[in-house]
């Protein structure tokens, strides 16, 4: 090699940047437009069905061309799979929050309860609640494994209302074994992605105080 040459090699090396080469505008962008198709999956699956839904569909609600989701996800089941757990993955993190909450410790079992409620009425029925229903009601059209991990997920929601309804119990607010309290309440609640309807007057508060008196016992 020449002095020369040797030099080149030693100035493109020094120049080189070091790391990871910075992404273009495509691929910075693709965050959002894999968020974007969860969205709109998301909508669709609860408003048409999986079935009944198309990539093309979902693509276009997201102004992408038809076969862009297959970019992001291998099959329509892929994308099924991650709204779901998009959707338990937020609701975990919301309820957390709400569990930790200042002072939400301090709270009598009730007050806690009803913080359980109300976070888990704005996970189905608030703001791009979409995701959480998607999971209760295709569910069954994943394969084992990824209903499997699914539910760990649940479990671990689950999980975060068995200290509150259990101090109930104690205090003879709730009547109800534990368990089964735990199943019957979450039942109900889920059942109102079906039925409610906020064109029709209800806030997700009224529904929460509906809610309460419902599950415990009131005192005189």
């Amino acid at each position: 090699m020449t002095p020369d040459a040797a030099q080149t090699l030693v100035d493109a090396t020094a120049k080189r940047p070091r790391g990871r080469p910075r992404k273009t505008v495509d691929e910075r962008d693709d965050g959002n437009r894999r968020q974007a198709l969860l969205t709109a999956a998301a909508q669709l699956f609860r408003r048409k069905g999986f079935a009944a839904t198309t990539t093309r569909d979902i693509a276009a609600a997201a102004g992408m061309q038809s076969g862009s989701p297959f970019y992001h996800f291998k099959s329509k089941e892929a994308l099924l799979y991650a709204v779901m757990e998009e959707g338990m993955h937020s609701a975990l993190a919301r309820q957390r929050a709400a569990v930790v909450a200042p002072g939400q410790a301090d709270l009598p079992p009730a007050a806690q309860l009803r913080t359980l409620v109300q976070a888990h009425f704005d996970v189905l029925l608030g703001p791009g609640s979409d995701f959480v229903p998607v999971m209760l009601y295709e569910s069954r059209s994943l394969p084992q494994r990824q209903q499997k991990s699914l539910g760990k997920l649940i479990a671990d929601y689950e999980a975060l209302w068995l200290p509150v309804l259990t101090a109930l119990h104690a205090s003879g607010e709730l009547n109800a074994p534990v368990r089964l309290a735990r199943l019957l309440i979450l039942g109900a609640l889920n059942w109102s992605v079906q039925w409610f309807d906020p064109q029709k007057g209800a806030s997700l508060q009224e529904l929460t105080d509906a809610a309460m008196a419902l599950f415990l016992k009131t005192t005189d």
